[in-house]
């Protein structure tokens, strides 16, 4: 059975001549892939491996790979790795989707695979740099505007480092990363808030746990109103959510499963004597009759953001949906933790 990754085969081998096969078949068994002969039937089979495979090793031609993907093409976010091999393996070049897509690692891999060698051409991994978009992979940061990564990315290529703020503790940075105290002036900006980063690219870290409590068969597309109005009420960034969280009561809640879901979110729950055990929140009869909890929203959103985290929004009464919003104390830290 073919290793799945995130719903798709992880390596396709593609190969067109006599000896490109023999290498092609040998890659495959070696790199736990599958190979698939490709003489005059090469965009065909391109095709249908684009979408099922995360990761592709051509072994032909630099053109005929590039001719034939063009049509394919979307972004380095959602394009698979390809690497480009000659028939006797001695040059492994990463091709496309380099740093996220994985194609410069896969180029290695192939290249000790055949004896030969990796050819990367990115900019960051030639000069020494920092990649940032792994970077912010490995520490769960997104980037509020992709292009604007792209524009510094390019500039700590040409500069060789760039400033950077963050609203919560920092781990080690790499060398060419300079932490400074003045957020309007950081190259780089780590925040939950959506405040505008004219001097750079805004990143926000897994930092909000959403607190909710609703009535008994409330819809998924209610409660994703009251989050997103929350968020927005507040600017705070939807990206910027690291689980959901509510009263063990909801745990078969069909709405709030569903948007937890469709959305990707972790959700948690805590049964009435956790949340009890809560302070500082604003307690509720009608909660407390209903649930045995004298509140859920707050006490929950504090309970899944965990030690010293902080009641960022206080319970917003939406129809049908109660929100409120925790920010974790070192989501940083958390995530590399996690």
């Amino acid at each position: 059975m073919p290793e799945r990754l995130g719903g798709k085969r992880r390596l396709a081998v593609l190969a067109l001549s006599r000896g490109g096969c023999d290498l092609g078949q040998r890659l495959a068994d070696a790199l736990a892939g599958d190979f698939f002969p490709c003489k005059g039937r090469l965009a065909t089979v391109m095709a249908e491996v684009w979408t099922e495979y995360r990761e592709i090793v051509c072994i032909m031609a630099t053109g005929i790979v590039v001719r034939t993907i063009a049509p394919l093409l979307r972004d380095k976010y959602r394009d698979p790795a390809v690497v480009v091999c000659d028939e006797v393996g001695r040059f492994a070049v990463s091709l496309l989707s380099g740093h996220l897509g994985g194609a410069n690692d896969l180029a290695h891999r192939v290249a000790t695979a055949t004896g030969g060698q990796a050819v990367l051409t990115t900019a960051s991994d030639v000069l020494g740099r920092t990649a940032l978009d792994l970077w912010c992979r490995d520490w769960g940061l997104t980037p509020a505007s992709k292009d604007a990564l792209t524009r510094a990315m390019g500039k700590l290529v040409d500069r060789g480092s760039l400033t950077l703020w963050s609203r919560y503790p920092l781990p080690e940075l790499p060398t060419d990363l300079t932490p400074v105290t003045e957020r309007t002036t950081a190259n780089l900006v780590i925040d939950s808030r959506t405040d505008v980063c004219e001097s750079g690219a805004l990143l926000h870290p897994k930092a909000l746990v959403v607190g909710i409590g609703c009535n008994r068969g409330t819809a998924a597309s209610a409660i994703a109103q009251a989050v997103e109005a929350t968020c927005q009420q507040h600017r705070l960034a939807t990206q910027a959510i690291a689980q959901l969280a509510s009263i063990d009561l909801k745990q078969d809640e069909i709405g709030l499963l569903e948007y937890a879901q469709v959305r990707g979110f972790d959700i948690v729950f805590f049964s009435k004597e956790h949340l009890n055990r809560v302070e500082g929140i604003t307690a509720s009869e009608t909660v407390l009759r209903a649930t045995g909890a004298k509140g859920v929203a707050e006490p929950a959103a504090l309970l899944g953001a965990g030690g010293g985290s902080t009641l960022l929004v206080p319970k917003i009464k939406w129809p049908d949906v109660t929100t409120a919003v925790a920010e974790i104390a070192d989501p940083l830290q958390g995530w590399l933790d996690g």
